[in-house]
């Protein structure tokens, strides 16, 4: 019988964070991370050298613009260059049952919410939290 433990190689910290990331209470964050970048080790700097949701995205490459509310239907006819939006991603997240909309926009913005925002930043607090543990 072979010892499995002798066997296992050690997590590296960006596969644990892939690891963690890849958790159903993070999916909303990584399709979001997912969408601003494809570097991952972009992302795991990020990720590592901010404190919120607004400074990760800024450090990927983004501005971020605030809007009042988005109307996810009509931004789905907007999408392509034409309309000016790259990618609508919309987050429902059912215990609080709040809907918290994503426009990745060709011009390197993403456009939420105040309510977005805040979401987000506390999924991004917890995912340091658990990379930390």
């Amino acid at each position: 019988m072979v010892d499995s433990s002798a066997s296992t190689v050690a997590e590296t910290k960006q596969q644990r964070f892939e690891r963690i990331l890849s958790r159903e209470p993070f999916k909303g964050l990584k399709t979001i991370l997912d969408s601003l970048s494809r570097d991952r080790q972009a992302v795991w700097d990020g990720v590592n050298g901010t404190n919120s949701y607004e400074d990760l995205v800024v450090k990927l490459g983004y501005r971020v613009t605030m809007t009042k509310q988005i109307h996810v239907a009509d931004c789905y006819s907007r999408t392509g260059p034409a309309g000016g939006i790259r990618a609508v991603l919309p987050y429902f997240d059912i215990p609080t049952q709040s809907a918290l909309p994503t426009l990745v926009n060709f011009d390197s913005t993403l456009t939420t919410t105040p309510k977005s925002t805040a979401f987000f930043n506390g999924m991004l607090a917890e995912l340091k939290r658990q990379m930390a543990t």
